[in-house]
């Protein structure tokens, strides 16, 4: 399960030092315990654009930023993404809320977004590993410590 205490303590025993992120859906919920984590810093951004472009400011000032959106707002981001991870090939991390994705699955729902999510991150060549209700924290976790193993930017896309 992902709440917001269990996700604060698993970022923070990773290291993580600022969650740069617009809250939304699920991912919203988490606010009271970023808001009050005592080892990671929240920072809001406007735009998802913006998040990754202050996430890249803060990993080349030796921080470890996690962007952390919906998913309507990387497809906003997409030339922010292209340029910091393509270009700059800065390590950076994402958790991406997949917005209606149960409501996909179960065909009650019309909202492309969990149609498009995937695609778009194999286009952008963005490793990526889907998370459901049948994972927790921990396997958020095992993912940074993974991509920050290997030194590459990486996405989580949780199912909402």
């Amino acid at each position: 399960m992902f709440d917001g205490p269990s996700v604060v303590a698993a970022l923070e025993d990773c290291g993580v030092t600022h969650v740069v992120w617009i809250p939304d859906s699920d991912i919203g919920r988490w606010e009271p315990a970023l808001r009050t984590a005592t080892r990671l810093q929240l920072l809001r951004v406007c735009r998802e654009g913006e998040a990754i472009a202050l996430a890249a400011g803060l990993h080349l000032g030796g921080k470890r930023p996690l962007v952390l959106i919906q998913c309507t707002g990387l497809f906003e981001a997409g030339d922010s993404l292209r340029n910091i991870v393509h270009d700059l090939h800065l390590p950076l991390f994402f958790v991406i809320g997949v917005r209606s994705y149960y409501a996909h699955q179960r065909g009650a729902s019309t909202d492309s977004c969990p149609v498009f999510t995937e695609p778009i991150l194999r286009a952008w060549q963005l490793p990526y590993v889907l998370l459901d209700n049948r994972h927790s924290a921990a396997d958020l976790a095992a993912a940074y410590r993974q991509a920050q193993a290997k030194n590459q930017a990486f996405a989580v896309l949780l199912a909402e």
